[in-house]
Parts: C-alpha cells; sequence; structure tokens
C-alpha cells in the first residue's frame, strides 16, 4: 500500500514563498503519476498541479507561474513550490498518487492514494 505523508506548511504573509514535500512509503513512486489539491475552508477540493511519472507537468490554470510541481524518485518524494503566496492560496494541501495520469486531468473519479495533508494559512 502506498502512503503519503505531507510536510512544510505553515503560516506566512502575503508575497511570501512555500515549499512543501510529500513522502512516500509502501512503493516506489516512479511509475504513479502524482498531483497536489487544496481545500479551503467551506470550499470544494481544488486540484493544483500534477506530475506526470515522465516528468510532464499540468497546473490548474490560475496558478500557473506561481507554483511548480517536482518529484524525486530516488528520494520517493514530491515538491509542491509555492511562490508569491497570496491569502486565497490559505488551504489544506493534499499530496495524491495514482497510475493513471488521466484521473488527474479530467478529473473523472478520486486518486488511489492521499495524504492527510497540511495546512497553509497566507495572512495579509
Amino acid at each position: 500500500q502506498l502512503e503519503l505523508v505531507e510536510s512544510g506548511g505553515g503560516s506566512v504573509q502575503t508575497g511570501d514563498s512555500l515549499r512543501l514535500s510529500c513522502v512516500a512509503s509502501g512503493r516506489a513512486i516512479s511509475t504513479y503519476a502524482m498531483a497536489w489539491f487544496r481545500q479551503a475552508p467551506g470550499k470544494r477540493q481544488e486540484f493544483v498541479a500534477t506530475i506526470a511519472s515522465g516528468g510532464n507537468t499540468y497546473y490548474e490554470d490560475s496558478l500557473k507561474g506561481r507554483f511548480i510541481i517536482s518529484r524525486d524518485n530516488a528520494q520517493n518524494m514530491v515538491y509542491l513550490q509555492m511562490n508569491t503566496l497570496q491569502p486565497e492560496d490559505t488551504a489544506v494541501y493534499y499530496c495524491a498518487a495514482d497510475l493513471a495520469l488521466k484521473i488527474f486531468l479530467d478529473g473523472r473519479r478520486l486518486p488511489d492514494h492521499w495524504g492527510q495533508g497540511t495546512q497553509v494559512t497566507v495572512s495579509s
């Protein structure tokens, strides 16, 4: 069973940067598409970004240019670099994994594997 654990969240000011990490255990992530989602208070869960097993990346349009997803298969890690953070970025951020990249792009079903989430709070 693939287990995911996020870290790196915290409380920051508008304009700051944060780097979230997701460490996987139980299986190698090299064949998995990995992704980040977020859920703000009172809102639906939102797709943030995904990175294919081969390294191609895809982002929610509104986050392109500010957020960067990356992976280190040797370390079984996935990262989300978040720059120029805004109060509207406040949310719980979740790491996810699935063998099928397309489910992150078409949203037809939920990923098979999720982390427990890490809180990011951006104050003005």
